[in-house]
Parts: structure tokens; C-alpha cells; sequence
């Protein structure tokens, strides 16, 4: 497994659009070959969001930042000061704290 941590920041988009744009871009995100899980952050506060993506190994996470979707995430002009973070997962004592969702086979 592994994990991917991206956050950023609005710009010149409200969090009620910005919320229509990701429920019309989930069941996209939801049929990338090798993410197990997304989940969805937001931070109105700070104005920082962005997700947590599980994904089956690095190479499916690679495999996903050559695609047009990960193109047009990264290029969009209301989407700002984009950081990405990945992670190696510790898998045996993540299970052992119920870290990690039922990977579907």
C-alpha cells in the first residue's frame, strides 16, 4: 500500500462550488485503476483542501500522475499552491490499529 497526502488552496472559488466540482469529479476518481480509497479534505478556515489517497502500490500512484484527470487537477487555475506527499505504509501494525480500509482482492 501506499499513501498520498495533497492539499492546496483555493483561489477566486467558493467552497460551495468547489464542492459541486468534486461530487461531479468522484465517480471519475472512483474507477483509477489501483486507488483503493479517496478521501476528500477541507479546511475552510485556512482555506486548505485536498484528499488522501490509498493506493495499492507506488506504482499505481505514479501510473495516476500520467493521466489527463491528474493533468487537469494540477493545472486548473483555481486550485493553488498544490502539494503532494507520499508515504510508505507500516502495513503490520496499521492493521493491528485498523489503519487501513478492506482492500477489495
Amino acid at each position: 500500500m501506499h499513501i498520498q497526502v495533497v492539499n492546496f488552496h483555493l483561489k477566486d472559488l467558493g467552497e460551495e462550488e468547489y464542492g459541486k466540482l468534486c461530487a461531479q469529479l468522484a465517480p471519475t476518481f472512483a474507477e483509477i485503476p489501483g486507488l483503493i480509497s479517496k478521501v476528500w479534505l477541507a479546511d475552510k478556515a485556512t482555506n486548505t483542501y485536498g484528499g488522501v489517497y490509498t493506493w495499492r502500490n507506488r506504482e499505481a500512484m505514479v501510473a495516476f500522475t500520467k493521466t489527463d484527470l491528474f493533468a487537469s487537477v494540477v493545472s486548473h487555475p483555481n486550485l493553488i499552491d498544490i502539494k503532494s506527499t507520499d508515504f510508505s505504509v507500516l502495513e503490520a501494525p496499521t492493521q493491528v490499529t485498523r489503519g487501513l480500509a478492506a482492500v477489495p482482492a
